[in-house]
């Protein structure tokens, strides 16, 4: 059904929640993981002279590197990968990656904010969804839910029981 999807993923353990169920979208499956960088704004920090900027080249090699073992999984398990660093506005970019690259779904998380965590932070999954011609596969989780996926994990490679 699906031939290229692209799971954008944000570098949290929520995030990369949705990567088991790439393995349920049908066919030969070509895969692009997605970072976005977001510039920040410089940072005037309390007594320095000058303001602090991130540097965006140390951004892209860091956000590369979080991406290479992903990637390497999904291969490994018999997925075409592909990775994709991109800068800019989280959503749009997402959303120009999909078109860039030809995709047919777009896989992504929700962190689950509400109240004011959403209206300070905003919620780029809820403006992909809106905004895409494109199925969005779009996974609820929250930090909870990566606890209790790591302790299962846990248990299971002790060989215990749930």
């Amino acid at each position: 059904m699906y031939r290229r999807a692209i799971v954008a993923l944000d570098g949290s353990p929520v995030a990369e929640t949705i990567m088991p169920f790439i393995f349920d979208l049908a066919g030969p499956l070509e895969v692009t993981l997605v970072r976005v960088n977001v510039p920040v704004r410089p940072t005037i920090v309390e007594g320095a002279a000058q303001p602090m900027f991130e540097d965006p080249e140390v951004a892209r090699i860091d956000a590369e590197e979080y991406l290479a073992p992903l990637a390497a999984e999904l291969r490994r398990r018999g997925l075409r990968v592909k990775t994709q660093v991109r800068e800019g506005e989280a959503a749009a970019e997402i959303l120009k990656a999909a078109h860039e690259l030809n995709a047919d779904v777009i896989a992504m998380t929700t962190h689950g904010r509400r109240g004011f965590g959403r209206l300070l932070f905003g919620s780029v999954a809820e403006t992909v969804l809106r905004e895409s011609e494109l199925p969005v596969l779009l996974m609820r989780s929250t930090e909870a839910d990566v606890a209790r996926l790591a302790k299962a994990a846990t248990v299971t490679q002790e060989g215990g029981h749930r």
